[in-house]
Order: structure tokens, then C-alpha cells, then sequence
């Protein structure tokens, strides 16, 4: 499952963008990479991020994994659900899983992900 409306980085994480605003998750593919996730460390918000830095980190029981940042932005809101329900990762990366929001200081770091088609490609090539 690769939602059209997204774009993707080859880290699978995926970003929602909405003007200046974005939002971002791992993928599908991820969190079946992961297997059930335990534990998520989120950012703070405020926090200033250059396209591809760690935003947060994953524990699962086959293991533990950093999220980049898909853009260059500040991190506006996170998803406080995921503190007590990890696992919201696994069962709806693309609604309830996201990780956090931030606003995109650098528009152009969006014109390096990819969209729905060339993710579901560089997929096929893994």
C-alpha cells in the first residue's frame, strides 16, 4: 500500500505536504521491516532540522531504527499517541502513526523525494 498523495524518501519515511506544512511517518514497508514496534522517541518541538537529520528514533523487537527528516523545517507538533501506543506504527503508518508536523523552511528539499510511483519503483529494485 502506497498512498498517491504522499511523497517518500529511501530511508521509507513519507511526507504529506500541505503548503508549508508537512507532516511525516515511516511506511508501510518500514514498520513491516521493523516487525511490532515498542518504544518511539519523538522530537521536541521547536526543533530545527536539515533535510535527512534524525528526528526520531524506533525500538521494535527485531530492531532499532532512526527517522529522518524528509525536509528541511521546525518541528511544529508531535504525535503524543505514540508515547502510550508505539504500536499505532505498525497498525496505521499513513493516519494514526504519523510521527510529527513540522513547517518546511526550504521548499526545494521537497523536489528530492520521491512520489508514489518512483517509491513503489525503487521498491521493486530492492
Amino acid at each position: 500500500m502506497i498512498p498517491e498523495n504522499l511523497y517518500y524518501t529511501k530511508e521509507h519515511e513519507w511526507a504529506k505536504v500541505d503548503g508549508e506544512n508537512v507532516t511525516i511517518g515511516i511506511t508501510d514497508f518500514a514498520q513491516e521491516q521493523l516487525g511490532e514496534v515498542t518504544f518511539i522517541e519523538l522530537p521536541k518541538t521547536g526543533l530545527s532540522l536539515k533535510q535527512d537529520a534524525m528526528v526520531a528514533a524506533i525500538e521494535s523487537t527485531k530492531a532499532a531504527s532512526d527517522v529522518y527528516s524528509p525536509v528541511t523545517g521546525d518541528v511544529t507538533e508531535i504525535n503524543q499517541a505514540l508515547e502510550d501506543q508505539p504500536e499505532l506504527l505498525n497498525d496505521d503508518p499513513y493516519e494514526g502513526g504519523w510521527v510529527c508536523k513540522m513547517v518546511c523552511t526550504d521548499p526545494g528539499s521537497i523536489e528530492n523525494l520521491m512520489d508514489a510511483k518512483a517509491y513503489d519503483e525503487y521498491l521493486k529494485g530492492m
